[in-house]
């Protein structure tokens, strides 16, 4: 079994959505605890990876100044986060990508350590975590560790309309980490839960 060390990984934190369930706003950019939520995620992701990236499709020069590389989607009319896991393996100099939604404030601090294991530990190309809610196995596949070389499957997934992370991963033989609290990965569509995350903390 071959360990994935920090160093070897790349972070995106993911905020080219069109925000549309919050107005159209660019969700990145709202407050949270007095600072843009994609700032918590950036400090969250920071300690775990070798190298940081944001992927944004508005206001690049406010995401630039956080002191990340800042990438748009690389397809037009912003067709998910999928568009996102492509702009980070392109632009990727590490082994291995793990991308981050930017409305998540509080996901585990041991997230990519865990997921780096359970890649090694069953040689597989891509891992995303996954929470028990109601006695249900919840995927979470926009928090998703993968290998540079599935890029080329990736592309060609999208190219052929389809936009499902899940359907994705599943077609690659995906290792799966479940994580105790679902609320680490609680994350704000919409106002009212932008407003449950500050209750939260």
């Amino acid at each position: 079994m071959t360990l994935i060390a920090p160093e070897d990984i790349t972070g995106i934190v993911l905020a080219g959505g069109r925000g549309s369930r919050m107005g159209g706003v660019d969700k990145g950019l709202q407050s949270h605890q007095g600072r843009p939520l994609v700032e918590h995620a950036l400090q969250r992701l920071r300690p775990q990876v070798g190298q940081l990236m944001l992927n944004a499709n508005r206001n690049l020069e406010a995401y630039a100044a956080m002191g990340a590389p800042v990438w748009p989607d690389a397809l037009p009319d912003q067709p998910g986060p999928l568009a996102g896991f492509l702009a980070g393996l392109t632009h990727c100099s590490t082994d291995y990508l793990v991308t981050v939604p930017c409305d998540s404030p509080n996901f585990p601090l041991d997230l990519v350590a865990r997921l780096a294991a359970a890649m090694a530990a069953q040689a597989a190309d891509v891992a995303i975590a996954a929470t028990l809610e109601q006695g249900a196995v919840q995927p979470q596949p926009v928090f998703c560790l993968m290998h540079r070389r599935v890029c080329d499957s990736l592309l060609a997934f999208v190219q052929s309309g389809q936009r499902r992370i899940d359907r994705w991963t599943a077609s690659l033989g995906c290792a799966s980490v479940l994580f105790d609290d679902p609320g680490a990965f609680a994350n704000a569509n919409t106002l009212a839960e932008l407003q449950g995350l500050q209750r939260r903390n």
